[in-house]
């Protein structure tokens, strides 16, 4: 069964202002450590994205599975990076020997 354009772009558009509204209500204590969970579904997107932009159907598909790969790969290392700056923020930190 194939989604004709516009119910495509409906359910992307819900997606959106539903993550948004989401995203939003989250504590700002739980906000790091929820990234990080979501860095498991980042790394599915981008095996998804690396697959649509290997079928090469059409240009525009190899473009937008381009373009996704390049989207989906920045979210998981900012995820991670985010991750361990939180991390080393709760390390304990060496006292200067004097």
């Amino acid at each position: 069964m194939t989604l004709d354009m516009l119910t495509a772009l409906f359910v992307f558009m819900l997606a959106t202002f539903l993550g948004l509204d989401i995203i939003r209500r989250v504590s700002r204590l739980l906000h790091t450590p929820l990234m990080s969970l979501t860095n498991a579904i980042s790394a599915v997107a981008v095996v998804g994205a690396l697959l649509l932009a290997g079928e090469a159907h059409d240009t525009l598909s190899t473009v937008l599975g381009a373009v996704a790969v390049f989207a989906s790969t920045t979210n998981f290392v900012s995820g991670f990076l985010i991750t361990d700056r939180m991390l080393r923020m709760f390390k304990k930190r060496e006292t200067p020997k004097s």
